[in-house]
């Protein structure tokens, strides 16, 4: 049997209390937050979550500095703005290449499934 929508938003509201921090990676974070863009001019941003509903959660947009030469491919969520607990990993839709500085405008979602 699979989780009901009751369950998967439960789940979703729970990892949101859990984290608000929003990552950009160049690669797969893996199970760690692998491959973070290095500080420089980047830093996590601070999301606020939506209730979940339909096994979706959305945050509000984040926006984010981007250092040049910098090919972002995945996004992460943290339990603080540094150092803190790896709690997600996601693919972007498609990669955001930056010969310059730039930046990034990121809506993210967690959707349960199963």
């Amino acid at each position: 049997m699979a989780f009901t929508n009751a369950a998967r938003n439960a789940a979703l509201d729970a990892i949101g209390a859990a984290g608000a921090f929003i990552s950009f990676h160049t690669g797969d974070t893996g199970a760690n937050g692998a491959n973070e863009i290095a500080a420089q001019v980047y830093s996590r941003q601070q999301t606020g979550w939506s209730p979940a509903s339909s096994g979706s959660k959305v945050g509000t947009a984040v926006t984010s500095t981007i250092p040049a030469s910098t090919v972002v491919t995945w996004w992460g969520l943290w339990s603080a703005l540094t150092g803190g607990t790896f709690l997600y990993g996601g693919q972007l839709p498609a990669p955001e290449s930056y010969g310059a500085q730039g930046t990034i405008v990121f809506t993210p979602t967690l959707t349960a499934t199963g």
